[in-house]
């Protein structure tokens, strides 16, 4: 049964200092805009979930990856940060992240009433708008240690602070700018209270955060573990790294929080079909998710016995205003529920809509104090006493609230009153997803989908909102601009659309800079701040360049770059790398050999240190000494193998990719093509022109049919085997069971093979050539250890690995102890080590040689054999020479092609 006000029955919340939970139960007049409040003269209080938490003794609260920290150990350190901030009520600017430091300063400053601005940790240009508006006291930074820096920048307070004032988040899509909103001691309180009331949490509960910390929906999350005792799964990965599951099963995880995009994330790694022994429950907020998507995840969580809350809130609200039950999810997916307890609604009339719709207006203890600004705004106090979500809402016969528009997203364009969102569902309709929003006199679209289908989509929007084609622009990518929350971002599909004529100056420089070099270097013209090297399409022939100027660019190479988004990436940037962004390039010079000798051969590169990802590092230095070692200039041998491992390692970052199952193996099909073809036109030619190969090293199946032992006959067996293993991938992958294994279990699948390698490597069915240690099938357990060591992320899975290692080379070549030594350590060093310290000009050099190793590789054959006895070392300058010239060609024609 529902409650006349449209919410579930539910135990009332506990007293709250809020205004709105007096004796009388009334709310405060609200003021006159601007007019300031007089404080009452008492001292706030701070929020009570905050002050209590020793009161749950020994219980864990956080699981991070340095250990487990309890609850009375957590409440010793929110109580010493406290004390760190002072008796005097201070504003304090904190830069919000998953991390111990970051919520421990949060908690202090809500159990002491210190008002925090929380704002994003990961962007310098947020911190820095909203510190030059708001004049903060404090500005708190989590460190690497667990702590938190605590820049005290007035002794006392240099702001009137009104006593019911805890918390200013940023609206919704507004992140930097100076409009805040103002939350109360007792909104935090009552919604953390409602929420964990309507969940059924209790401290048995462990949640992983999910969302980032400075959203109000993770934030929310936070709270209401922590009210009822339970445990946080503080971490900052995302749901698409495999690492991310491996904590949460190990910590024994209940909950799950996402936005929509978290569940494409969810729908990409196999997440149904997933064993989570202890998930209860999984929320969903921030946005609308398509009805059968909810009815399927209902479904699913019915039958492996967790429950979906499909929950609908805004800022403003403190987080939450309605959830569905989840018994009614699967029947009535199509809305959002009813009211928190505690919480109300009423739809006030709008014109042009009938008497069953209206704009949802909520009222309850956790509607906001108002907004905020300037810093004057801060010792108001109540402003507000219901909240006009802006939203088009109806109430069915069953009782629940279903949203059918956005009164505020309306555009008005050549006189007709447009709504983005019916356009958006429109689409849907007809199969395309996508983002829309009034921009000016036209209405802009963002879709998923190729540059064919644009004239389609503007056709389809034109006819069905009655507007010229003319007055619609669409945009189409791989992917939809999203903001850091998950959320659609519509500033972003408003600039995607404009022609570049009508792009307005970025008032922050450097924003597009990233952006722009990912489009040079992947020759992309769909790169978007949520766009990652990994998703558009970047592969082990073009990281290289990317690794070495993105480092430039950022100060330093973040872990798993190649997985991050822009957005994260720019978030990442060394301070001095942001007040000083790399120079824009130039066309006509930016690419190739010279321009990266120009950028790191200045007297200042020198003294620049830098750091080079071992896997550049490892294909530099091999082709070099696989090379000199063939003109007999030294004798170093093994480093072809270690390439295999890198090549397997290479395989499992740029290729298993996030991506759907079709795209991942498009992706696969492309690379082996870039691969394939370039080495048979070289070798073709090799053969018409020489007598030293036949026909089926160009047709790379020499491995296959030629049992001699010829030295020439087997030159280019590193690049057979390369290409044998990635068409039997390909293929694998391209089954669905596979695809989902995989996924499921990324460090599994890998050693698997590494354990079927071994039946290879020993030869244990007879397979191997006349040369064993070239064949394909003897040396595939190399290229699977590389991309286990890829999907290596802890100590005790690179240990396994390296004993592996240890067990399996040894024998493979006969007396040859050194060249045993070298590989052992070669992969050591890829397991254990991901970056090396360099210096630019090192850098510049590596790059260039890593590059080309490939082309190198190819083309050496036909260059030293006739300069080798009377000209060693020239032969080896010219063999790198020839290589990194065909690497260019190559690199030239492909853009080409591709264009």
């Amino acid at each position: 049964m529902l409650h006349p006000s449209g919410s579930l029955p539910a135990p009332s919340p506990a007293p709250s200092s809020g205004p709105a939970s007096r004796a009388t139960g009334a709310l405060r007049l609200p003021l006159l805009p601007g007019a300031p409040s007089v404080p009452p003269p008492r001292q706030p209080h701070g929020v009570p979930f905050a002050r209590r938490l020793a009161a749950h003794g020994d219980r864990v609260a956080l699981v991070t990856p340095e250990g487990e920290l309890t609850y009375r150990r957590l409440a010793e350190r929110v109580a010493d940060t406290a004390e760190r901030l002072g008796p005097v009520r201070r504003l304090v600017l904190l830069a919000g992240a998953n991390r111990t430091g970051a919520l421990v300063t949060h908690l202090a400053a809500l159990s002491a009433g210190h008002p925090v601005l929380l704002v994003p940790g990961d962007s310098e240009s947020t911190i820095d708008s909203l510190t030059e508006a708001y004049a903060p006291d404090v500005v708190a930074r989590p460190a690497a240690d667990g702590t938190a820096v605590l820049d005290e920048r007035h002794p006392g307070s240099a702001h009137t602070l009104h006593p019911d004032l805890a918390l200013l988040l940023s609206t919704s899509g507004s992140t930097g700018s100076p409009k805040l909103v103002r939350l109360s001691h007792g909104s935090l309180q009552a919604n953390a209270e409602s929420i964990a009331a309507y969940l059924g949490l209790d401290d048995t509960d462990r949640a992983a955060t999910t969302l980032p910390m400075h959203y109000c929906y993770g934030l929310s999350v936070i709270h209401s573990h922590l009210l009822r005792g339970a445990g946080l799964i503080l971490t900052d990965k995302s749901v698409s790294d495999p690492a991310f599951w491996e904590e949460f099963r190990a910590a024994r995880g209940t909950s799950l929080a996402g936005v929509p995009y978290t569940f494409d994330l969810l729908d990409r790694v196999g997440f149904e079909r997933m064993d989570l022994p202890h998930l209860r429950r999984v929320t969903q907020a921030g946005g609308r998710l398509a009805p059968e998507r909810v009815a399927r995840y209902a479904e699913s969580g019915r039958r492996a016995g967790w429950q979906l809350f499909v929950m609908y809130g805004q800022t403003e609200a403190t987080a939450r205003m309605a959830y569905l039950p989840p018994h009614l999810a699967a029947e009535r997916p199509e809305a959002v529920g009813v009211p928190i307890p505690g919480g109300s609604f009423r739809l006030r009339p709008v014109d042009g809509h009938g008497p069953d719709v209206g704009e949802l207006v909520y009222s309850g203890p956790n509607v906001m104090l108002g907004y905020a600004e300037r810093p004057a705004d801060l010792a108001l106090g109540r402003t507000v006493t219901e909240l006009h979500t802006g939203d088009l809402a109806r109430r069915a016969d069953d009782g629940l609230y279903e949203i059918v528009g956005r009164r505020s997203r309306f555009a008005k364009i050549l006189g007709l009153r447009i709504d983005p969102q019916r356009v958006e569902s429109l689409l849907e309709r007809h199969g395309v997803t996508a983002y829309c929003t009034g921009d000016g006199e036209t209405l802009a679209v963002a879709a998923i989908g190729d540059l064919g289908e644009r004239d389609r989509i503007r056709r389809l929007v034109a006819a069905d909102c009655g507007l010229p084609p003319r007055a619609v622009r669409v945009h189409t990518a791989e992917r939809l601009p999203r903001l850091a929350t998950g959320k659609p971002d519509y500033e972003a599909v408003r600039h995607l659309t404009r022609p570049a004529a009508e792009q307005p100056p970025d008032p922050a420089g450097d924003r597009d800079d990233l952006r722009r070099l990912y489009a040079e270097i992947l020759d992309r013209a769909d790169v978007t701040d949520d766009s990652s090297f990994a998703a558009l399409g970047g592969d082990s022939l073009c990281y290289v360049e990317m690794s070495l100027r993105l480092e430039e660019a950022l100060g330093h190479l973040p872990a798993d770059w190649h997985r991050k988004t822009i957005r994260e990436l720019r978030g990442t940037a060394a301070p001095a790398a942001r007040e000083t962004p790399a120079p824009a390039p130039d066309a006509r010079t930016a690419r190739g050999p010279g321009a990266a000798l120009r950028r790191w051969t200045t007297p200042a590169s020198w003294r620049t240190r830098r750091t080079l990802e071992t896997g550049i590092a490892l294909r530099a230095a091999g082709i070099v000494l696989i090379v000199g070692t063939h003109i007999k200039i030294f004798d170093i041998k093994g480093f072809a193998h270690i390439l295999i491992c890198v090549a397997g390692y290479n395989f499992a970052r740029f290729q298993l990719t996030d991506a759907e199952r079709p795209e991942r193996v498009r992706q696969l099909w492309r690379s082996i093509a870039r691969i394939a073809v370039p080495s048979m036109v070289w070798i073709t030619g090799a053969v018409l022109l020489t007598d030293a190969l036949d026909p089926a090293n160009a047709l790379l199946l020499n491995s296959l049919v030629d049992q001699g032992d010829d030295r020439f006959d087997w030159a280019y067996w590193f690049v057979e085997a390369l290409v044998h293993f990635l068409l039997a991938l390909a293929v694998l992958m391209a089954v669905p069971l596979l695809d989902r294994l995989e996924r499921r279990h990324a460090f599994g699948v890998p050693l698997a093979l590494v354990a079927v390698g071994l039946v290879g490597r020993y030869d244990l069915l007879g397979l191997a050539s006349a040369r064993p240690q070239l064949s394909p099938t003897v040396v595939f357990w190399l290229f699977a250890l590389g991309w286990a060591a890829a999907r290596a992320v802890t100590a005790r899975q690179r240990a396994l690995l390296t004993a592996v290692l240890l067990l399996t080379v040894p024998g493979l070549f006969h007396d040859q102890p050194l060249r045993t030594t070298l590989v052992i350590a070669g992969l050591a060093l890829l397991i254990w080590t991901p970056t090396l310290p360099s210096l630019g000009p090192l850098n510049a050099l590596a790059g260039i040689l890593a590059s080309s190793s490939l082309y190198i590789y190819l083309t050496h054959y036909q260059v030293y054999p006739y300069l080798q006895e009377d000209f060693p070392f020239t032969a080896l300058f010219a063999s790198l020479a020839l290589g990194i010239g065909y690497a260019a060609v190559v690199t030239r024609v492909t853009r080409r092609i591709r264009r």
